[in-house]
């Protein structure tokens, strides 16, 4: 059964998956390797995953590997964690190699709910609570509306 390695701490440049291929040449059978890279830049985000035949492979490329200095940076390999098909799991099973993600984005979701709510034009909606920190203006514009209305 093939094995997924994570090799992490690699340089931040252009780096393209056929320079790890030759660094991994004498390394044994490697299956695939796969370069994570930011969408928008194309630079490399500091790992990547090579994918070899078998457990024993594995633990011999770890050993020769892990440690090894690359472009001024010493390789960090280790069995990468499998992935997980939900949120919470994918959190857990990403937390070696990259950063959690920002309450911004936790967020964005959160917003997008809210405005569905509250722009369905119903003003029944005795569940919705507005934001405290915007209730005073909204009390005011509701004013304002049903001023304009009358």
């Amino acid at each position: 059964m093939p094995i997924r390695l994570y090799v992490g701490n690699l340089p931040k440049d252009n780096l393209e998956r056929q320079t790890l291929e030759e660094l991994f040449a004498d390394g044994g059978e490697i299956v695939s390797i796969k370069v994570i890279k930011e969408r928008k830049t194309g630079k490399c985000r500091g790992f990547a995953f090579v994918t070899v035949p078998d457990d024993e492979k594995a633990d011999a490329f770890i050993e020769k590997y892990n440690g090894q200095s690359f472009m001024e940076n010493e390789l960090k390999i280790e069995k990468a964690l499998p992935r997980a098909k939900g949120k919470e799991n994918a959190e857990e099973g990403n937390t070696q190699s990259k950063p959690a993600p920002t309450k911004s984005k936790k967020g964005a979701g959160k917003k997008r709910s809210n405005r569905s709510t509250s722009s369905s034009g119903s003003s029944g909606n005795e569940g919705f609570q507005p934001d405290p920190r915007w209730a005073d203006k909204l009390a005011e514009i509701k004013e304002m509306l049903a001023a304009a209305n009358n």
